[in-house]
């Protein structure tokens, strides 16, 4: 399957809808061949965008990244100013979902590292209460200390799974997986921000009227005023898209 992307900020994104994005992952995880390390799903918004414009770090794993989805409106709304429309948002969390439920129907297996121990055992009970033919090839809270992370490798590179899912923040998870690719021993690996505490129900997703309404990010700052630092970004993203959509049409 070919597929189209288009430069948001010099960060590649795959054009591909939902469907044809899961489509994509599951092809791979089902006919994938022994590589040297995991594929790398970035699932990237306008705070993604905007670090990855000043952190070299960041910016070598993204232009290494197998795949990068639009997770957010605002994604969305800047390929429309620019002219080259991405059809809808593909975020970590209906990926997460997605590949859920198809893992449910092929047998897959699924490391789950990331949040705290409550949450992620929480998280983890659900999932095997609703996926039961999904195999939980491991699971270890995000709170690790440096000392720790050597043997949690080892454990994941022992467990094989077919998607290592980290929930360690971004851009952070997406370090960390780039750092250990050698060591992961995983078919495919991506970062998932806040998901497994969506899973769990320690946080609520935005209802589908506000995310179709590109509101989701108003409705987790009204749900975590804290994040009002974090959503000063926002602007400043939008600003930077309308001026290079403006050049690319002029």
């Amino acid at each position: 399957m070919n597929r189209p992307s288009t430069q948001i900020m010099n960060v590649p994104f795959s054009k591909w809808t939902f469907v044809q994005t899961l489509e994509h992952l599951s092809d791979m995880l089902e006919h994938a061949s022994h590589r040297p390390h995991p594929y790398h799903l970035i699932t990237a918004n306008p705070e993604i965008v905007m670090k990855y414009q000043t952190d070299s770090e960041l910016r070598t794993i993204m232009d290494e990244a197998d795949l990068i989805t639009p997770d957010g409106s605002g994604i969305v709304l800047a390929s429309r100013w620019q002219g080259d429309p991405i059809a809808e948002r593909v975020t970590g969390c209906d990926l997460l979902i997605g590949l859920l439920e198809q893992g449910n129907r092929q047998g897959w297996s699924f490391y789950f590292l990331g949040a705290d121990e409550h949450t992620s055992q929480l998280a983890v009970d659900k999932i095997t209460a609703q996926y039961s033919r999904v195999r939980i090839a491991g699971r270890h809270h995000g709170f690790f200390q440096a000392g720790e992370e050597d043997t949690i490798i080892a454990d994941i590179a022992a467990a094989q799974p077919d998607v290592l899912v980290v929930a360690l923040g971004a851009p952070a998870a997406e370090k960390w997986i780039y750092r250990h690719r050698a060591q992961l021993n995983a078919k495919m690996a991506f970062g998932v921000g806040g998901s497994l505490d969506i899973i769990a129900g320690k946080v609520k997703r935005a209802p589908l009227l506000w995310q179709r309404l590109h509101l989701e990010w108003l409705h987790r700052l009204l749900l975590q005023p804290s994040r009002w630092r974090r959503q000063l970004i926002l602007p400043v993203f939008a600003m930077k898209t309308l001026i290079t959509g403006r050049r690319v049409r002029s």
